[in-house]
């Protein structure tokens, strides 16, 4: 694979991923969702928690992906604009700046890609060299996140407390972001907790190093698969001391959920680019290759439904989601299947604004 060259797996990875947000964030009842589209409750790992990561690892491969390599002034612009983007969706439509949340998840792929894409950049020279750079330092930030979390006490606090609010990152947030988190006393895209995830998206760089080896195709397949495994069986034999923790992003959860992502990447890049296995892929292309506008539109069209208010059943004004969902999925399905036929209905319009955009190539680029 060359540079520039399209990697269509990926778009179909990325797309994949997109859809799975999609339908995890806009269930039509929260109180009724199957377990797999619901985040772990704090330890463990859910399907659901492996989107975020996922997203990231991508990011991490597409930096390698590019036909010249960005410099510094376009991966700061890049990365400021994707932040912007985040602080608008996280305001939007009140825009109160007293409460105002300032982490996000837009906001931490911005600092990631700043930090992968910085690291990369310094690290050229042949692939190799490329490859230990990135694999040291992604392996530095995880070890150096658990000695941190586990060894350092916040103030007035013990050492590897892993509360929501009595870990160190917690502390620090309040401490320089306080009144601007999503709970009043922590967020899971706090500042300390991007450390790791900068580790996965590097990890998810080494993916693209290996993609773009000269090595054949199916040896590059069979050593993102290979790795992957061994990442996630690492994650895992390291959650038995340092359990498995989105909100936190411990760094046995860095490493695990990238293995997984590599393994996906791995069966997908067999699938689609080797052996061209490409009908029914197209929607996905479609979801993946615009994935910044169906992030920005789904929050956006989740805000902006909750904003109309109509007459219920009891003549009290609800939001028109709410009555779509009672109105139009409630009576025809269990409660569950309900929920899950309202957020497919919400990704079916989400698509059909990107097929729209596709049709006339119009894209979101940063």
């Amino acid at each position: 694979m060359r540079p520039g060259e399209r990697l269509v797996s990926l778009d179909v990875f990325r797309g994949l991923t997109m859809a799975a947000m999609v339908i995890v964030n806009n269930p039509g009842d929260w109180g009724n969702v199957y377990w797999p589209l619901l985040h772990a409750e704090w330890h463990g790992c859910t399907p659901t928690d492996l989107i975020f990561p996922f997203f990231l690892f991508i990011v991490g491969v597409s930096i390698t992906l590019a036909r010249t390599s960005a410099g510094f002034g376009s991966i700061l612009r890049r990365s400021l604009l994707i932040c912007l983007m985040g602080l608008f969706l996280a305001g939007y439509p009140r825009f109160n700046i007293e409460r105002w949340r300032i982490p996000g998840v837009l906001q931490r792929i911005a600092l990631c890609y700043l930090a992968a894409a910085s690291i990369y950049r310094l690290s050229f020279g042949d692939r190799r060299r490329q490859s230990i750079v990135v694999a040291a330092v992604a392996v530095g930030l995880a070890l150096g996140y658990w000695a941190v979390l586990m060894l350092v006490p916040a103030p007035g606090g013990v050492a590897g407390d892993l509360t929501a609010e009595g870990n160190l990152g917690a502390w620090i947030d309040r401490a320089l972001l306080d009144g601007h988190l999503w709970r009043p006393r922590w967020d899971p895209e706090g500042l300390l907790s991007t450390v790791p995830a900068i580790a996965t998206t590097l990890l998810g760089t080494l993916a693209g190093l290996c993609l773009g080896a000269t090595w054949t195709p199916e040896r590059k397949a069979g050593a993102l698969m290979i790795g992957g495994v061994v990442a996630a069986l690492i994650g895992l034999a390291w959650s038995l001391t340092l359990p498995l923790n989105k909100a936190l992003w411990t760094s046995s959860y860095a490493v695990f959920t990238a293995g997984c992502a590599a393994v996906l990447l791995a069966a997908c890049y067999w699938a689609v680019d080797i052996k061209g296995w490409r009908r029914g892929t197209k929607p996905l292309v479609i979801l993946g290759v615009n994935a910044l506008t169906l992030f920005m539109a789904s929050g956006l069209l989740v805000k902006t439904l909750a904003l109309i208010r109509v007459a219920g059943a009891d003549g009290r004004p609800i939001a028109v989601s709410r009555w779509a969902y009672l109105n139009w999925f409630a009576p025809f399905a269990d409660p569950k299947n309900a929920s899950l036929f309202y957020a497919l209905a919400n990704l079916l319009l989400l698509f059909i604004l990107l097929a729209w955009m596709y049709r006339r190539r119009l894209f979101l680029r940063v």
